[in-house]
């Protein structure tokens, strides 16, 4: 396959090209696209120096099988018309085309036969707190339907980015030396806190990073499960947590549940409270699956059940499901 990148300078991007190396992505031909402020910069792949060529409007495209997009959704409006205009198809890692009704948003543990039917050429990634709930939720789905979820969510500051990254590491010598903490990627100072926004807040008090995983959950699962969410950034590097609680139709026990996790595509078990075993990003940063714990009876709704995610959002939430699609297309 003829593989481009748009966005290769950065988190995403660069995973990109860890996880197709990784997982010996049929690449025939790497081409990779950025701002002017990355052309010309060269990135080692496979063995290969592969310069980044500036995105501009054209026939750049042409040839290409399979593009990734990871830079931001802007970018990916102005530019997917050259993108798909020859045959490629784009995977679009924005929020761009998520919510289009002829655009499939695809997490292949879960809707693996939406990337099949694409008008446009387009495949949306979904937002990264999203995707790894809905891996767990469908372990529970098959079981029996959801009705109803209220998740929390703790996300690392790797979901802003790597300056945000870099941010926060300097905010931490920063407040250690008594020095004022720099704050530009944060609406607050990250470091010893907590801050209970992600993205704007819209007109019912929810944030649009909540609202996400309402509209997502409820178009990847094709249900009409209701999702109430509450996002907040905290101050880890990597990898993002969720306390999810779900209402199904029918009681599911525990022992279900955790057999259900336990055997699920992309889903690890780790629950052994007496050992103090449990998902933490310390230790899961880096890691393709999701991770899941504390799995409990909900104690105010006999329906209900209780449980804690992990998941490495830049690889799972981002670069791992863009290629985790393209393999299912090109299987078929």
């Amino acid at each position: 396959m003829n593989v481009a990148i748009v966005g290769a300078s950065g988190a995403v991007g660069q995973e990109l090209l860890k996880v197709l190396a990784e997982r010996h992505f049929p690449v025939t031909e790497l081409r990779l696209f950025g701002s002017s402020r990355s052309a010309g910069t060269a990135y080692c792949f496979c063995g290969k120096e592969v310069k980044v060529e500036l995105l501009e409007h054209g026939d750049a495209f042409k040839g290409i099988d399979i593009v990734f997009a990871s830079a931001g959704a802007s970018v990916s409006r102005e530019y997917a018309e050259d993108i798909t205009r020859h045959g490629a198809i784009l995977i679009d890692n924005s929020s761009a085309f998520r919510m289009d009704t002829d655009v499939p948003l695809v997490v292949p543990e879960v809707n693996a036969a939406d990337a099949l039917c694409r008008p446009r050429n387009i495949i949306a990634n979904p937002n990264c707190t999203t995707i790894q709930m809905v891996v767990a939720l469908q372990a529970i789905e098959r079981l029996s339907h959801i009705r109803r979820v209220h998740v929390s969510t703790y996300q690392a500051a790797s979901g802003a980015g790597a300056q945000a990254m870099a941010e926060l590491e300097g905010q931490y010598r920063q407040v250690l030396a008594g020095e004022e903490p720099t704050v530009q990627k944060f609406a607050y100072q990250l470091a010893f806190n907590l801050i209970p926004q992600i993205d704007v807040f819209t007109d019912n008090g929810y944030t649009k990073e909540e609202m996400k995983m309402y509209n997502e959950t409820r178009k990847i699962m094709h249900s009409d499960i209701e999702v109430s969410a509450t996002c907040v950034r905290v101050p880890s590097l990597r990898a993002h947590s969720e306390a999810v609680w779900v209402e199904t139709e029918r009681p599911v026990s525990v022992e279900e549940a955790k057999q259900a996790f336990a055997t699920s595509e992309g889903c690890v078990l780790m629950d052994n409270p007496a050992e103090k075993e449990y998902p933490m990003p310390l230790f899961l940063s880096g890691k393709d699956e999701v991770f899941i714990g504390r799995v409990r009876s909900d104690l105010s709704n006999p329906n209900g059940l209780s449980f804690w995610c992990v998941s490495d959002q830049i690889r799972k939430g981002a670069a791992l499901n863009a290629v985790q699609i393209a393999e299912k297309i090109i299987s078929c």
